[in-house]
């Protein structure tokens, strides 16, 4: 049986020791690592290119979007990709790209450690052209802190825009209900609750009873 490619044996190896100690999980025997947060994830992937190597890919996806596959929500592709040349070479670059994940991780942890300053970062955006969701998650988080007229205005934006693929149609179904809601916390956090839950059973995640005392997302 040939050997494994040694690139993924290194960045496993320096995730592993670098990443794991933060309490970022390894999805499967895969490059990515999840930061489990209940309703959201950080999300780093040591991303594989032409030749043997790794790209670095670091970001947050929001877990109230009722999604099956992990999606980069904040950030993406960091600059540059690391070549392996020899086992010597990429060993080191392999711990320069955990270690800079780490950092990255850690700030994003900082900057979505509740839902007050997510609404805060999420609202303060200026929504990118082309970026569907901008608006929908900016609303979606503005809603859970109760600022009705907030929710209320980034999701009247998700409802102007025009429609060309039945996921758009679904999203305005969504964000139609919760501009209805948005006057009702409770119940948009109810819905909020049902939308998270059904995205971590989909993408095989604990639930987060499991992994928290509280037992709820918004505490």
């Amino acid at each position: 049986m040939a050997a494994a490619p040694t690139a993924p044996r290194l960045v496993t190896a320096a995730a592993r020791e670098v990443l794991r100690p933060l309490g970022l999980q390894q999805r499967g025997r895969s490059r990515t690592w999840i930061d489990d947060h209940g309703w959201w994830l950080g999300i780093v992937e040591f991303q594989p290119g032409r030749n043997e190597g790794s790209y670095l890919n670091v970001g947050v996806m929001w877990l109230w979007q009722d999604r099956d596959h992990l999606a980069f929500d904040v950030g993406g592709r960091e600059p540059g990709f690391e070549r392996f040349v020899n086992a010597t070479q990429f060993a080191l670059d392999a711990q320069n790209l955990a270690r800079r994940a780490a950092d990255l991780a850690r700030e994003n942890r900082d900057r979505f450690i509740d839902l007050p300053s997510t609404a805060d970062f999420l609202n303060a955006q200026k929504p990118r052209p082309g970026h569907f969701w901008d608006n929908y998650h900016a609303g979606f988080a503005a809603g859970l802190t109760g600022d009705t007229s907030t929710a209320r205005r980034r999701l009247d934006q998700v409802l102007s825009e025009d429609t060309y693929a039945p996921w758009m149609v679904r999203a305005q179904e969504s964000a139609r209900q919760l501009h209805a809601l948005a006057e009702d916390p409770e119940a948009f956090r109810n819905w909020a609750t049902k939308a998270t839950t059904s995205c971590r059973q989909q993408l095989k995640l604990q639930t987060w009873e499991e992994t928290t005392a509280s037992g709820t997302y918004w505490s």
